[in-house]
């Protein structure tokens, strides 16, 4: 499935960390980035890399990694890209455990994808959500049903998440389990 295109706007005052060029500012998955037009990576600032993957696959929705939250993973990048925004070095963190290296800013919380880790990141979290939502089935909806209360989205987005758990684990067992969707198809009404 191919991304998005991105639909140019205008030039921001961003410079891209590896052309040093003038970004563009562009709607990708309905989130406004910004985007270089030599390398083609693409610049969120803080959230809106989560609200573009929640926009392009609902279904992986419930699942949010917190780089913030790990932040003994970073290292100094071994190159001298700059954040866009603050013009200080950014890290590299491998995003949650997949093989994606992205790179962030620690100051305002910015993320730097080189073209074709978006990509990278989608891929990664469908095969995640596959292997959670069926090993960790109970772990995963007691920590949804929990970010109702306290979570890091609205409370709206939270239920929104809670629910999918629900649906996708009814679509994975009965995928898995035929004879189980037979057994319940077959009951009287």
């Amino acid at each position: 499935m191919k991304e998005e295109k991105l639909n140019p706007k205008t030039e921001t005052k961003f410079k891209c960390p590896r052309c040093n060029i003038s970004l563009l500012g562009r709607l990708f998955h309905n989130i406004e980035v910004d985007n270089c037009p030599k390398c083609l990576g693409l610049w969120f600032e803080e959230d809106e890399l989560r609200l573009a993957k929640d926009d392009k696959d609902r279904e992986l929705r419930w699942l949010d990694i917190n780089l913030w939250d790990e932040e003994t993973q970073f290292r100094i990048s071994s190159g001298i890209r700059l954040c866009p925004s603050c013009r200080v070095p950014l890290y590299e963190v491998r995003y949650g455990s997949s093989d994606v290296i992205i790179d962030v800013c620690s100051l305002c919380k910015g993320i730097w994808l080189d073209n074709g880790e978006f990509k990278g990141i989608i891929d990664w979290l469908k095969a995640k959500a596959n292997r959670e939502i069926l090993d960790n089935y109970t772990e995963n909806l007691l920590k949804e049903f929990g970010e109702i209360f306290v979570g890091p989205e609205t409370t709206k987005e939270e239920i929104l998440d809670f629910l999918m758990v629900l649906k996708l684990l009814n679509y994975k067992v009965l995928v898995k389990h035929p004879n189980l969707s037979r057994f319940f198809s077959d009951l009287p009404k």
